[in-house]
C-alpha cells in the first residue's frame, strides 16, 4: 500500500531524486571553506523530501483509526508502530542519500561520526511530526504549526547561522540543538562556533537530538496521570455520594428490596436494617390496604 501511488513513498522518491540530482550538479567541485554551505543546503533538502511524507501521518491516523474500530481485530497500536518504524527507514534511507551526494561534492565532511552526526541532525527535525501526527489527536493545522517549531528554533537558537551572536544568557539555548553540534564536527566552521565541547561531542548531538521525544514523553505521561488522578477522584466523589441516607432512600423506593443487596455490597454506612424494616412494614400497609378495601356493588350487579 506505501508503494501504491496514494502511499507517498513514490512521490517522496522521485522528489528526492530530482532535488539531490540538482544539488549534485550545482554544488559539483565544492572547494574546502564551504563545507557549512554544503551542509545547509543538503539538510533543508532532506527535510524538504520527508516532509510531505510527514504530513499526511495525519490523514494516515484518522483514516487507520477508523477502520480499526470497524475491523475489530485490527490494532491501533501497532499499526501506529509500524508506522513510525517505516517513517524512521524513510528518513535513515535519506539522510543516507545526503551524506553519499555530499561525498561526491566535497571530501572534508566524511567519517562515521559525520555520519551518524547528520543522521541525527535530520531525525531532531522530523520526530516531532511523527510524534504529534501519529501519536495524538490534534488537527492537520496544529501538528503542521507545532512539528515546524523544531526546525524554527533551531534557526533562531542554534546560532549556526550567525556563530557567536546572540543576546547573552539567552544564546546559550544553543546547546539544546543538535545542529549547534554538528557545526562543531564541521571543518572551516568549528573555530567560528563559541563553547564548543573538548569531548563527547557526538554524545550530546545524540541527546539533543532525541529531545523532543523527551519533552514529548514527559508531556505525554503527565497527561495520562493527570486522567487517571481525575478519574479516580470522581468515582471516589460518586462513591461517597453513594453512601448517604438520601442516595439508600431513593434506591429503596424505586427497587425495593433488591436496592438493599445493592447498597449492601458497596459497602453503605447507612442502617440498612432500618430501611430493611420500613420496606417490609410498608409492604405490609400495602397489603393489608389493599385487602381492607370495601367492596363497591352496582345496581346493575343487584
Amino acid at each position: 500500500v506505501e508503494f501504491s501511488a496514494n502511499g507517498g513513498i513514490p512521490g517522496i522518491a522521485g522528489f528526492t531524486t530530482f532535488a539531490f540530482g540538482l544539488f549534485l550538479l550545482t554544488f559539483w567541485n565544492s572547494q574546502p571553506g564551504s563545507e557549512a554551505l554544503v551542509l545547509i543546503a543538503a539538510g533543508m533538502i532532506s527535510y524538504f523530501s520527508v516532509n510531505p511524507y510527514l504530513l499526511q501521518l495525519v490523514d494516515w491516523r484518522i483514516f487507520m483509526i477508523e477502520e480499526a474500530e470497524a475491523l475489530l481485530h485490527s490494532s491501533k497500536s501497532m499499526n501506529k508502530l509500524l508506522k513510525t518504524n517505516l517513517t524512521v527507514l524513510l528518513i535513515l534511507i535519506i539522510s543516507s542519500i545526503q551524506f553519499g551526494i555530499m561525498q561526491a561534492v566535497i571530501d572534508t565532511l566524511s567519517g562515521v561520526d559525520m555520519y551518524f552526526a547528520i543522521l541525527f541532525d535530520n531525525a531532531s527535525l522530523m520526530l516531532a511530526p511523527i510524534c504529534l501526527g501519529l501519536y495524538t489527536n490534534l488537527s492537520l493545522q496544529a501538528v503542521q504549526i507545532l512539528g515546524a517549531f523544531p526546525f524554527l528554533m533551531m534557526i533562531f537558537f542554534s546560532t549556526t547561522f550567525s556563530p557567536g551572536a546572540g543576546v547573552d544568557g539567552l544564546k546559550n539555548l544553543r546547546y539544546l540543538f543538535s545542529r549547534y553540534y554538528l557545526f562543531c564536527m564541521t571543518p572551516s566552521v568549528d573555530i567560528m562556533m563559541e563553547g564548543c565541547p573538548e569531548s563527547n561531542n557526538l554524545l550530546y548531538l545524540i541527546l539533543s537530538s532525541l529531545l523532543i521525544v523527551f519533552i514529548f514523553l514527559t508531556v505525554i505521561g503527565g497527561m495520562a496521570l493527570r486522567s487517571k488522578l481525575q478519574k479516580k477522584k470522581h468515582s471516589e466523589s460518586k462513591r461517597q455520594s453513594m453512601m448517604t441516607m438520601e442516595y439508600a432512600e431513593l434506591q429503596v423506593e424505586l427497587f425495593g428490596e433488591k436496592a438493599l443487596k445493592k447498597l449492601k455490597h458497596i459497602g453503605s454506612n447507612v442502617d440498612l436494617k432500618s430501611l430493611e424494616n420500613s420496606v417490609r412494614s410498608k409492604s405490609m400497609e400495602d397489603d393489608g390496604t389493599s385487602s381492607d378495601e370495601p367492596v363497591t356493588v352496582s345496581d346493575e350487579t343487584v
